[in-house]
Order: C-alpha cells, then structure tokens, then sequence
C-alpha cells in the first residue's frame, strides 16, 4: 500500500486543482531507490581482504547491531488491503512448494549474517538470506542492515558490505559475497520510512581463500591482487655486504659488540653504513651526489600487508612514511637513509636486508545461489498465514535477560496478524506480526512461507524489521515486518534483473 509522506510542516491545500498537481508531482518520484556499494573489483577485494585478514580477524570481532530501541508501544489497526493481485517467484532450482508440516525443522542453507563498518569503525552484523535471482546474486534483509539510520535523511549506505551465508564462528563454507549494488525503497532511503525497511543486494561471486604464496619480483610486480614484501636479514661476510651495501638502493645492518665509531668516506677503516632518518630530516639532506655523512643516500618502498602497516604505525620509533593506495587499498611503507660511515671491532657482524614477495590467492567461490541456493519470493499474500521466521538472535530482552548468543540460527513458528502495528514514535504504520520471542541480531531474517523442510526452501514474505514486548514483562514476544506488496514487487524484480560479476580470476588474482 502507498503511503502518501508530505515534508515535516507542509500544508494540505485545498485548492483540488494544486492538489492534484502536487500529486502528479508525488508519482513522477519512482518507488524504487538503488545505490553502489562496493562499486568495482578493487574495492570488492579491498572489502574480502578487510574482512579475511589475520584468519578473520574483522569477522570475529563483529558484534551485532542494536538498530534501535524497541517501540515502547504498539497499536493495531485495521486489516492490510494489498495493492493487487498476490504473486510469487519460485526458489532456485524448484518447480513446485509444498509447505511441510515436519516439527523437526531443517535451517535453511540460505540464511546467514550480513556484516558491515558503521560511521564508528566498528564492525557489526545481522541476519540476512540467499534469494531466487536471474544472476543467482541476490541478498535479501532488512533495510536497516544496509543503510545507515542517522536520522538525518538521504541515508547512506554502510561501509563494507558483505554476506557470508551458512557463518559460524569465524568460518565462511561458502566464501565472502561483497554487495555491489543495494535496491530498497524510496520512503526508506530518502525519509527511512520503517514501513519499508527491506532491502535487496546484489553481490559479487563469492570469495574463499586460497593461502599465501611466495614468488618472484617478476610475478609479485604482475600480481593484481593483494601482495605484499617481507623484510628478511641475512648474516654474510663483511666482502658480501660491501658488495650488497655498494649497490644502490640496497640496506644492510652491523652489529658489533663495541659502539661504533663514526668516520667518513675517505677513511679505509670505515664500512659504509646508510643510516635511516625521517622524511623530513632527509629533505633537509644534501644532495645524493654529495659525498659524505648526511647526505641523502637513497629511499626505499615496499608493499605491505594490513597488519603489518598497522603495527609499524602502532611503534613510534619507526620513521618510515606509512601510505595507503586509493585504488587498489595496498599499504606501502617508504624508508629513508642517509649516508655514514663508521669503524667497527673485529667481532662485528654483518646482515644484508632483502625482501621476500608473497601473494594472497583467492578463490572465485562461484554465485551465491548456485552454491546455496535461493529463497523464492512472494507478494500481496493474504495475512492469517503460517511463516517460518529465522535469524540469528543475540540481544538482550528488556528485562537485560539474554538466552541467545548470535552464534547459530533460531526460528519461530506462527501466523501473520491479521491486522497492522502502528508505531508512532518510529512513523510505523502498516507493519505484519508475529508472536514470538527473537531478539536483535535477528533483524534482517526471512519470513518463509510455504517451506518445505526437505528441500529448506520457501517464499520470503518479509523480513524481521522490529521487536516488541506486548504484554510489558520485559521480554520480547513480537517481531515484525514491512508487508510486501506490489511496490516490493517491483524493486525485487529490479534487483533480481542485475548483473554483478566476479572478484577473482582463475589464478587468484584480482579480476578485470
């Protein structure tokens, strides 16, 4: 059903003729709103190398999000009227559904967490699910989990989207699906209506590890991928390191028992020695071409991993210069060295410094759908209706009890209500319900109609948006959701028709 949202202090006019332009004006505006998300490869695989770091490090550390409080009070209203005829898409794969009365139930192999950066640089989740799709690439869950509800308008989409469906402490089965492009309504993006709080995200193939290899400079420089350079030492003579130190651009260390002494170049006792400084202090240096102590002597820049930029950023003794590439998310460190000499004992030692080049390999994990499958999708469904809901509860009740820990998926079972729930304080008007006790961490979850407990396959007919606590106990016994109608309909149909694509090529490098 449409609402009609008139801007905060707008007047109703009561001329018939303004009226019905500002109405024709109201249609010109589509149903449908869509925005970018990670918006080409390079972003796509700077988003699976934020997430898959240190052996999932980020995804470990997400908690799940507490959009909001709760409504603290609930009405009801009149019965929902649906704005045509009731439709529905079939789920991947299946020619016919038949609902399952087994108690038993099978979770779908569909559902799992969305995960994402909110404007805090922390990283959060929720429940999403795998739904029928040409591209077999399409991501359903609650609006809120994509677009970020400031309060302010024109929300925008949160950073480092992603869905890992069948997640369980840390794993990924089924690889890291980036979302490319995110589709929800109009009165949602623009006004965060939670009468619309659904969104459909189309993602890249999926993403699985494919470990870390070393290989040759030649290969390292080819490599399109994520890369990075390790320092290593080697102890040598003291003729292997003045042949090393004699080549520009090369770097190596002297450890000696007794503190060296400082000489300079014409001095045949002396080793040279470059000696790092900071970047400003090797600006204020002569000349290369100048020939003694202090004078620059070379830069070096090497590529590095995430952990290891951030650790040399952590120790504030180095004096390196820490930058990250805007188009390929690579962090590199640049060093600085100056030129000295110095005399050292007998017992002295000597390191040359090189660097090893390794490569992450990914893995294309192939579309999402063909690895999990997809919901089907119904609209303008008659209420009364028994509906599987899952998701992964994790919040606390109101009364602070809390019986869920967000590691592994929970349902419910019942009937959608028959009539509406009205929210004033979130501009809640036309919500379905259903008795039931999930907790945040669940939002986002489907509402499954008609599933089949064999196959674990249904209809989404909405998606948890809120919670509520009927009876005023303190514990949650309703969850809620966007009725989906004809305007649903159609931004599924939109979102369904995209193309997304691959990360990864066959070699595990970055996908053009």
């Amino acid at each position: 059903m449409k609402r009609i949202l008139l801007p905060a202090g707008g007047a109703v006019l009561a001329t018939g003729l303004l009226a019905a332009g500002l109405a024709g004006t109201a249609q010109a505006a589509p149903d449908w709103a869509t925005d970018p998300l990670a918006t080409n490869n390079a972003d796509a695989k700077s988003v699976v190398d934020y997430w898959s770091e240190s052996n999932n490090a980020a995804l470990k550390s997400a908690t799940a999000y507490y959009h909001d409080a709760a409504p603290t009070s609930w009405k009801s209203g009149g019965g929902y009227s649906p704005d045509g005829k009731p439709g529905s898409v079939l789920p991947t794969g299946e020619e016919k559904v038949v609902a399952s009365k087994v108690k038993n139930i099978n979770l779908p192999k569909n559902i799992g967490k969305v995960f994402w950066t909110d404007k805090q640089g922390k990283n959060r989740w929720a429940s999403g699910a795998s739904i029928q799709s040409k591209y077999r690439n399409l991501v359903v869950t609650a609006a809120h989990n994509v677009y970020d509800t400031a309060g302010t308008g024109d929300a925008e989409v949160l950073k480092n989207w992603v869905f890992v469906p069948g997640y369980y402490q840390g794993k990924t089965p089924y690889g890291i699906y980036v979302g490319k492009t995110a589709w929800t309504h109009y009165d949602f993006d623009v006004y965060e209506d939670y009468d619309r709080d659904y969104a459909f995200v189309t993602v890249y193939n999926g993403v699985l590890s494919g470990g870390v290899k070393r290989v040759t400079e030649q290969e390292f420089k080819s490599f399109t991928g994520s890369k990075w350079t390790k320092e290593e030492k080697k102890q040598v003579t003291k003729e292997e390191y003045e042949k090393w130190i004699g080549t520009t651009g090369n770097a190596g260390e002297v450890v000696d028992a007794v503190a060296n002494q400082t000489t300079g170049p014409d001095d045949k006792r002396g080793v040279y020695l470059p000696t790092e400084v900071s970047e400003a202090k090797y600006n204020a240096a002569a000349p290369v071409t100048t020939i003694k102590p202090g004078a620059k002597a070379f830069t070096e820049t090497v590529i590095v991993s995430d952990q290891e930029a951030a650790a040399y950023l952590k120790d504030k003794a180095n004096l390196g210069k820490v930058a990250k590439d805007p188009k390929t998310g690579q962090w590199t460190i640049t060093r600085f060295y100056t030129k000295s000499w110095v005399i050292v004992g007998s017992e002295a030692k000597y390191f040359i410094k090189d660097y090893g080049y390794f490569i992450e390999l990914s893995k294309d994990a192939g579309r999402l759908g063909d690895n999990v499958g997809g919901q089907g999708f119904a609209w303008n469904q008659k209420t009364g209706q028994a509906v599987y809901i899952f998701g992964y509860p994790e919040g606390p009740h109101p009364d602070g009890d809390k019986p869920y820990t967000g590691i592994t998926p929970k349902w419910v079972y019942g009937k959608t209500s028959g009539k509406v729930y009205v929210s004033a304080a979130q501009k809640i008007e036309e919500h379905i319900g259903v008795k039931g006790a999930l907790t945040p961490g669940a939002d986002g979850g489907p509402w499954v109609l008609k599933y089949n407990n064999a196959k674990r396959l249904g209809f989404v007919n909405g998606v948890t948006s809120q919670f509520g606590d009927q009876d005023k106990n303190g514990r949650y016994d309703l969850v809620t959701s966007a009725y989906f109608d004809g305007e649903t309909a159609d931004i599924y149909k939109k979102a369904a028709a995209t193309w997304s694509g691959k990360i990864v090529g066959p070699n595990g490098e970055l996908y053009k």
